[in-house]
């Protein structure tokens, strides 16, 4: 439960309670005795309408790069507003954007929008079954990719449930998966190649695709290996499968995302957060001849909402700010995050760390780096001091993810960075008789 008081926010729950499930459409807000209701944002900073500041490092799950209300989206949107929001016609604001997304990413010969990165991983997964003509898909275990039923499968297993590290079990998560969904996962260790090709060739004629999120969230922002990704590439050559970028979240790291860091050409990418603007979107690019699934007949696809005008120039004009020069500045903002609370954990002697790369990162309560899902995977009490860690931090004026993570926007500075510090080395503090001292 938060410490600090929140009476309006308490007040309009009591009132969502009566009409929307659990009082919340998202039930990722729900924490404590009540979410907290925004008044609204600006840059970096949030507003509530008990009328409390915080810095933003939560971001809307990764998906605001400019922060709120960024002047350049705001004026290019109003000016489409007065236009018009969607219509039953084809809008240039489609073209120059697809332009663009294109023009960044050397694997994108061709883009389609849709409306999330649910919708731009599950064209993707249809892409591949369609261009194939084979019905299976290898994931890695804990990896989120959406809410699809087949994305959704090991995306987040139990110790009991999870079977042999070297060969996860597919798992639901949602009661009622059909059997049937599950038997046409595939799942792999994370990191681990020699385990994830043992698995892979034992249906080397049934797989349509490999898909991957080099920077996996809920595998603890832990970067995926070269080795890892380059043996899923040569694996996938050699086998007729596609492989697939999930880069919903990771596009950020750089201009064209974690495969121009890796060097490597996937067959399809799934986009979406950031790219958006501030508002709803997916996109999937990929290689003309497996993006031509799509008119051929093979995959009919269509969206009411898809290329609407309003996300394509609010995402057009996010991603025109966010050029190489901004993108590196970010990146070398997210090393001094990386010292900068890597310092604190040792100042505060609690069992911590931190992961990730580029302007994502996730602070873990255990002594050592986890390395994949299963060593991410909290203890009872991890949970416990994470919950009241993250209560504490918000109480300090600092909005993060709630599992840890956070994500940098560009109007943040060292500035923003101190205060986060400042915050969490509070925080560690109130929390550390749940964590127990810093063995070494």
């Amino acid at each position: 439960m938060l410490i600090r008081s929140s009476p309006k926010s308490a007040a309009l729950f009591e009132r969502a309670k009566k009409i929307l499930p659990g009082g919340v459409s998202r039930n990722t807000l729900l924490r404590g005795a009540h979410p907290l209701y925004v008044a609204r944002g600006k840059g970096c900073k949030v507003t509530d309408i008990d009328g409390v500041e915080r810095i933003d490092f939560a971001n809307n799950m990764a998906s605001h790069i400019h922060g709120h209300s960024f002047g350049p989206i705001v004026e290019a949107v109003s000016e489409q507003l007065q236009l018009g929001t969607a219509f039953t016609m084809a809008t240039e604001a489609e073209v120059r954007y697809g332009e663009h997304l294109c023009a960044r990413g050397a694997n994108f010969d061709k883009v389609r929008f849709v409306n999330s990165g649910t919708e731009a991983v599950m064209a993707g997964m249809k892409a591949a079954r369609a261009f194939t003509g084979r019905p299976k898909i290898a994931k890695v275990e804990g990896s989120y990719h959406g809410a699809y039923d087949y994305a959704e499968v090991s995306q987040a297993p139990l110790p009991e449930n999870w079977g042999a590290q070297m060969r996860p079990n597919a798992v639901a998560l949602a009661q009622g998966t059909p059997q049937a969904v599950l038997e046409d996962m595939i799942i792999i260790p994370f990191n681990d190649p020699e385990a994830a090709i043992k698995i892979l060739n034992e249906h080397e004629r049934q797989i349509a695709c490999v898909l991957i999120d080099p920077i996996p969230h809920r595998i603890g922002m832990v970067p995926a290996a070269e080795g890892f990704i380059a043996a899923l590439r040569k694996w996938t050559l050699k086998n007729g499968a596609l492989l697939m970028f999930d880069e919903v979240i990771t596009f950020r790291t750089e201009v064209g995302g974690m495969q121009a860091r890796f060097d490597i050409s996937p067959d399809l990418t799934s986009l979406g957060k950031m790219i958006g603007g501030g508002f709803p979107v997916g996109a999937l690019a990929g290689r003309d001849e497996v993006m031509g699934v799509f008119i051929d007949g093979r995959l009919p696809h269509s969206g009411t909402f898809s290329a609407n005008p309003i996300t394509m120039t609010a995402g057009r004009v996010a991603m025109e700010f966010f050029d190489a020069q901004a993108t590196l500045r970010l990146n070398q903002l997210g090393k001094y995050v990386e010292e900068s609370l890597k310092s604190v954990i040792k100042i505060a002697d609690v069992p911590a760390c931190v992961t990730g790369t580029g302007s994502l990162f996730r602070l873990h309560l255990k002594a050592d780096p986890p390395k994949n899902y299963r060593e991410v995977h909290p203890t009872m009490r991890e949970k416990k001091a994470m919950s009241a860690l993250i209560d504490r931090l918000y109480d300090e004026g600092i909005m993060m993810i709630h599992t840890g993570a956070l994500a940098l926007s560009t109007p943040m500075g060292p500035a923003e960075i101190d205060r986060l510090s400042e915050a969490l080395l509070k925080s560690l503090r109130s929390v550390k008789e749940l964590l127990g001292s810093n063995p070494a």
